[in-house]
């Protein structure tokens, strides 16, 4: 007779191993020590075999007969199901050290030390470029050529850059993977000068003083709403990302000493970084402060107050004003910066800690963000009233620094 459920749950360790019988060859096998397990006995090829079905109580009597009827289908198809499932372990055990599962894994451990957007880039280009060609292949298994030719689909469509940034991230997945004994080499070494060259093209600014002033009477005559404005009036005063711009937070402003710090795992280096107010910026803060300041983001979305506003707010509002993509860029404002306050003589250092670019020795820019700061500050607002000049078409001497 079957077994019922309450006759498996009453089943109590005894001093020897015993059975309790379903039907068709399945028994609940119950230890002395307490373990009960689902068995199946049946015969393959004149040989008498036993399947294991599970362990009771997570494997219950329903779920048992389950496996038993599957059991018993592949045998009907002459497949001895021992065979099978042994098969089916070794494509999990495969499928356990494929591309794209050790590529999430190193991703999943790298990601908190980067920023967001940064993080958010590296995985959705391995997840479109990558894991639907080789995501399921054992890593250990591919080679040079089949990693190319997932290249050469990128480089095919004119996007060398993205190809190039690919190859790198699967290196350092590839490195990763021998690093924890899944791979054994890394094979984009064998992919060195396969791809075309990038050519690194600057961000599109003006640069000449005639036409930045032109730019900054254009932004201040800009008819948009309120908080792309103020985030257009405010980018060259920062010269921040804008990145870090769209997604700056109130908490972040000190409006009283003219601070805004801004913490480490928003900034792409993840080094805090702090950017000296003018009295410029404090003035556009103050007038955004009463529309938005009672939220989190200055600068929030028109759909969802909680999210920022879009990445390409601000370059469409630079179209808006006329300036097509290879005459100007959000980001092209860093550029002006950058060109100008060294043309003026300041401190290269302290340009380039205000830029917040990259410190060769992490450890030291992790405890040197605020270094150059007092001059930072003499910069930034001598900065601000050198815009101010420009625009009111006055012939500005700026105010020079060496050292």
């Amino acid at each position: 007779m079957p077994l019922t459920a309450q006759e498996v749950r009453n089943a109590k360790p005894r001093d020897k191993v015993y059975r309790l019988y379903d039907e068709k060859g399945m028994y609940l096998e119950v230890t002395p020590a307490g373990g009960t397990y689902w068995r199946l006995k049946y015969r393959f090829d004149g040989k008498e075999k036993r399947l294991a079905l599970g362990v009771y109580p997570a494997v219950s009597l329903a779920d048992a007969r389950k496996r038993r009827r599957t059991a018993r289908s592949l045998l009907d198809r002459g497949v001895d199901p021992s065979a099978a499932k042994a098969t089916k372990v070794a494509d999990a055990s495969a499928a356990a050290e494929s591309f794209e599962v050790i590529a999430r894994e190193w991703f999943d451990k790298n990601a908190p030390r980067w920023a967001k957007s940064h993080a958010d880039k590296i995985i959705r280009r391995l997840e479109l470029n990558v894991f639907p060609w080789i995501g399921r292949d054992p890593i250990a298994k591919i080679e040079a050529p089949e990693l190319l030719a997932v290249l050469r689909r990128v480089e095919s469509r004119g996007a060398l850059d993205t190809a190039h940034r690919t190859m790198q991230n699967c290196s350092q997945v590839f490195r990763y993977a021998v690093a924890t004994g899944r791979a054994r080499r890394d094979p984009t070494q064998d992919l060195r000068g396969a791809l075309a060259p990038v050519k690194h093209e600057h961000y599109a600014s003006v640069r000449d003083p005639k036409e930045v002033a032109a730019l900054l009477r254009a932004i201040d005559g800009f008819s948009g709403t309120l908080p792309v404005r103020c985030a257009i009036r405010l980018l060259p005063l920062v010269f921040v990302r804008p990145g870090e711009l769209r997604m700056a937070r109130w908490a972040e402003f000190y409006l009283d000493v003219a601070e805004w710090r801004i913490p480490a795992e928003r900034m792409k280096r993840r080094v805090p970084h702090i950017v000296p107010l003018a009295e410029q910026a404090v003035a556009i803060l103050r007038e955004l402060e009463p529309l938005t300041g009672r939220g989190e983001l200055l600068f929030p979305g028109i759909r969802d107050r909680k999210k920022p506003m879009s990445e390409n707010t601000i370059n469409a509002a630079l179209r808006r004003l006329g300036y097509e993509r290879h005459q100007m860029t959000g980001h092209g404002f860093r550029s002006i910066a950058s060109t100008l306050l060294n043309e003026q003589g300041w401190n290269r250092d302290a340009i380039e800690r205000q830029l917040a670019h990259a410190e060769r020795d992490s450890v030291r820019a992790a405890y040197n963000y605020a270094e150059h700061l007092p001059e930072r500050r003499l910069m930034m607002q001598a900065w601000a009233d050198y815009l101010d000049g420009l625009k009111r078409g006055a012939d500005v001497v700026p105010i020079r620094q060496t050292g």
